[in-house]
C-alpha cells in the first residue's frame, strides 16, 4: 500500500511539472516600447522584423528586436513564430553577419531583460513569459496566428457617418481586429484606433460582412471616413 501510493504522489507530481511547463509553453507575449504607434502585428510581420527582412511596420513605426539568451519563452517563440530551431537561427544571424546583410539582434539573459530593455528603448519590440512583470511596455496582440491566408470579402455593409461628425469634418481611419469564423461570418470586432464614435459605426457595419469559407482567422481592417466625401 505504502508503495501504490508514493507511485500515486510520483505520478501527482509528474502531472503538475507538465502542466506547468505546458501553461509556460502556451504564455509568450509580444511586447514593445510605447513608442511603437501599432496595437497589434501579423504574424508574417513578426517573423520579418525578428529575421531582420524588414525594420518597420506597416503603420510607418520602427523597429528594433531584442532577443533572450534562452529559457521557455525564448524556445516557444523561436520554434512558433519564427518556425525555427535555437541552432537554425543562430546559423542564420551569423549568415547574416558574414554577408553583410545584418547583424545579430540585442541579446540579454532573462525576459525581465527584455522586458526592461523594451521600456527603455525607443522602438524596442520583444517575447517574454505571460508571468513576467512588464511596466511601461505595451503587449501587442498578434493577427492571422490561425492562417496567414486572406479571406475574399463577399459581402461587404459601408458603414454610416454620423451626420453630426461629418457635417463637422471629424474624420479619420478606424482600425479593427476582426475575427472571421470558418463559414465567412464575422464572429467578433474589437477596435484597435480611431475615432470611438466612429469606430462603433464601423464595428457595427463590419459584423454584417461576410467572407468566403475558410479556416478561421484574425485580421485587421482599416476603415476609412473621409468628411470631404
Amino acid at each position: 500500500m505504502t508503495k501504490y501510493f508514493s507511485t500515486l504522489a510520483a505520478v501527482v507530481a509528474l502531472s503538475a511539472i507538465l502542466s506547468t511547463n505546458a501553461n509556460a509553453a502556451g504564455g509568450v507575449r509580444i511586447i514593445a516600447n510605447p513608442s511603437v504607434k501599432a496595437d497589434s502585428i501579423s504574424a508574417e510581420e513578426l517573423k520579418s522584423v525578428f529575421l531582420e527582412e524588414r525594420n518597420s511596420l506597416g503603420d510607418g513605426s520602427r523597429v528594433e528586436p531584442v532577443i533572450s539568451k534562452g529559457g521557455v519563452a525564448h524556445e516557444v517563440f523561436v520554434k512558433q513564430y519564427l518556425g525555427k530551431s535555437e541552432s537554425d537561427l543562430q546559423n542564420y544571424y551569423r549568415s547574416l553577419v558574414f554577408t553583410g546583410k545584418g547583424s545579430m539582434p540585442k541579446t540579454v539573459g532573462s525576459d525581465t531583460e527584455i522586458a526592461a530593455y523594451v521600456a527603455r528603448t525607443r522602438g524596442a519590440i520583444g517575447y517574454v513569459s505571460a508571468d513576467t512583470a512588464t511596466e511601461g511596455v505595451k503587449t501587442l496582440s498578434i493577427l492571422d496566428m490561425e492562417n496567414d491566408g486572406s479571406r475574399k470579402l463577399i459581402t461587404r455593409i459601408e458603414p454610416v457617418y454620423p451626420t453630426t461628425l461629418h457635417s463637422n469634418h471629424i474624420g479619420g481611419v478606424v482600425r479593427l481586429k476582426v475575427t472571421i469564423a470558418s463559414n465567412g461570418s464575422v464572429e467578433s470586432v474589437e477596435l484597435l484606433g480611431g475615432n470611438p464614435i466612429l469606430g462603433e459605426s464601423a464595428m457595427i457595419a463590419v459584423k454584417k460582412w461576410v467572407y468566403a469559407s475558410g479556416p478561421r482567422i484574425k485580421t485587421e481592417v482599416s476603415i476609412p471616413f473621409d468628411p470631404e466625401k
